[in-house]
């Protein structure tokens, strides 16, 4: 069967694609992964015992490793996954052993209006149904670790404040005095749920709870989703999950997870979670699918350990930042990198005609409503101006030590002087440049880009971090908002410089890294300030503390941690047909 993205939605050509794609034994066999070291989930989806597959290797970095960012993109999205999984069937098409890496998507997107991102057109990660509902429940295994931690952190308030101490020692129990208006964390579920921001609970009498405020967060957001992305094994994952500060006491010392002696429960939760998952491309190339932490409100990357994986099982790695790249290739860049040792070799930088016009000052873009014409129709100034937004990612890029490749997304609608102008000013700003055509072609119409990574993969590049951890934490926020955001300045809120001073005076939290929030719809904190903004300065106006993670992470301007739903969301359009069992309306 021929498939057709101009006839054909997303879930129709996964759909058929699956029809021939290779069983997951194959595609492990073809990596050099042993029976015992592949955990068989169905004849499309398996998981990859990492632990026995790297004692086994005990082998250092094979591969050259490429992340995949982007420009600031428009509410839409500009195709990042999609490049991903394009420039990963281009360099198939070269006849190059790689594999790529994305994160798991969350119920909370891909019910709402971004969709799954498993790609899109021909370049997409299949199977697409189990990918976008649950895949092998490593978002379930955290929603529910955190959760515990929830449990035992109200059911401790609970009982303290009705018990003595006394009662509390008959109880082998220790009074942690916790404060409840200093708790840190709220409960997690994997949807957009606007209404759970910020509710009250136990309600009723001494045995229904401590009556306080809470609320929910989307499960993306959770330390533990982002211990899962960072974690070397499962030890560095124990010790981690035991540092999780939930609250503060009444004389304002951390109460952890430790503390409540729930770490050791909640790593049971999340030990089948560390191995990564093994799903494919629609040509059949591998792609492991770990962790899915945002990168507006959290590190934005998938996860070192498969990493670590598939930078020794091929000669090409392809992983993917969130948004752009001031927030996932910055978090890459300064947090992943630091932790993993790994060290990009090239990095690409996805543009859409589309992005660049409305950063040039074309007219508003929104989900569900129709592009304006200055969308569609040729508009080379409009190109010429937003590129001044592709200029700002290309420096920050080149800020690392590593040259950029520029991939132009195609879209029909481009012309050939929107494209040529794109191409010139990449190229005098010092990135290579590349159109790819992977939407319509697949890694036929990728190959010039997986030729330019190619190149810049072969190019000797200086690496090196924007700040060291020795650099106190307010410096390092302005290193963050000048050199990469372009701001002027920074701002904090009373509570902000307070915990910041807090920070910079405890010695534990010094060698944390920085792990920003904020906005992926501007280089700014405010969504609604495009192209380059200059002159403005990055308001932040809360702190929080992952010493579990490894982070702190400073939150600049007015973010969500739990997101809301949209009035015309993409549950609307999923359903099942009741003959076949099949889904039908992913995208």
């Amino acid at each position: 069967m021929k498939l057709d993205p101009t006839k054909m939605q997303d879930w129709q050509i996964a759909e058929a694609a699956e029809e021939t794609a290779k069983p997951t034994t194959q595609l492990a066999k073809e990596l050099g992964i042993l029976d015992d070291e592949l955990i068989p989930m169905g004849r499309l989806l398996a998981k990859i015992d990492y632990a026995k597959v790297l004692r086994r290797l005990n082998a250092p970095q094979r591969a050259k490793y490429i992340d995949v960012t982007a420009i600031t993109p428009t509410p839409l999205g500009e195709g990042k996954t999609t490049t991903t999984m394009g420039l990963v069937q281009g360099l198939g098409k070269l006849g190059k052993s790689v594999i790529g890496a994305i994160r798991q998507p969350s119920g909370g997107p891909t019910f709402n209006i971004k969709g799954s991102a498993a790609g899109g057109g021909l370049s997409q990660c299949i199977p697409l149904v189990p990918f976008s509902l649950g895949l092998t429940g490593d978002i379930d295994c955290i929603t529910n670790a955190h959760n515990l931690m929830m449990v035992a952190l109200t059911s401790r308030l609970q009982h303290e404040s009705n018990y003595d101490d006394a009662q509390l020692a008959k109880r082998n129990l220790k009074r942690l005095d916790i404060d409840p208006a200093r708790v840190q964390v709220k409960w997690v579920m994997d949807f957009c749920a606007q209404a759970l921001r910020d509710i009250i609970i136990g309600r009723g009498g001494k045995m229904d709870g401590f009556e306080m405020p809470s609320g929910f967060a989307i499960t993306v957001s959770s330390e533990v989703m982002a211990i899962l992305a960072v974690s070397k094994d499962l030890k560095d994952l124990r010790q981690r999950m035991g540092k999780i500060v939930v609250a503060y006491d009444k004389k304002g010392r951390e109460v952890t997870t430790k503390d409540l002696e729930v770490d050791g429960a909640m790593t049971a939760w999340m030990v089948k979670a560390l191995n990564p998952n093994l799903l494919q491309t629609v040509e059949g190339q591998p792609v492991f699918v770990h962790a899915g932490p945002f990168a507006n409100i959290a590190i934005g990357q998938n996860s070192i350990i498969a990493d670590m994986l598939g930078t020794r099982l091929a000669d090409y790695y392809v992983t993917e930042s969130g948004f752009g790249a001031d927030i996932g290739f910055e978090k890459f860049w300064n947090l992943k990198c630091r932790m993993s040792g790994l060290v990009p070799n090239a990095v690409v930088i996805v543009a859409t005609i589309r992005a660049l016009k409305m950063h040039g000052g074309g007219p508003t873009v929104k989900p569900g409503l129709p592009l304006a014409k200055e969308y569609t129709n040729e508009n080379v100034a409009l190109v010429e101006a937003g590129c001044e937004n592709l200029v700002a990612h290309i420096e920050t890029v080149k800020k690392s030590g590593v040259r950029p490749v520029v991939c132009i997304n195609s879209f029909y609608t481009d012309t050939p002087a929107e494209i040529a102008v794109v191409r010139k000013i990449s190229e005098k700003s010092g990135a290579l440049c590349a159109v790819s055509e992977h939407w319509l072609k697949g890694g036929e119409g990728a190959k010039e880009l997986a030729e330019a990574v190619i190149t810049a993969c072969n190019e000797k590049n200086h690496f090196k971090f924007l700040y060291e951890l020795s650099t106190p934490l307010r410096k390092r926020i302005e290193l963050i908002a000048k050199e990469v955001y372009g701001a002027s300045g920074v701002d904090y809120t009373p509570e902000a410089q307070k915990k910041a001073e807090m920070l910079e005076a405890d010695p534990t939290a010094k060698q944390l890294g920085t792990c920003m929030v904020k906005t992926h719809l501007s280089l700014s904190h405010d969504p609604d300030m495009k192209g380059r903004p200059h002159s403005w300065r990055l308001p932040i106006r809360d702190i929080l503390v992952y010493k579990g993670a490894g982070f702190i992470v400073p939150v600049a301007g007015d973010i969500k941690l739990m997101p809301g739903t949209a009035s015309d969301p993409a549950f609307r359009r999923i359903d099942v047909d009741v003959e076949t069992a099949k889904v039908r309306g992913l995208f």
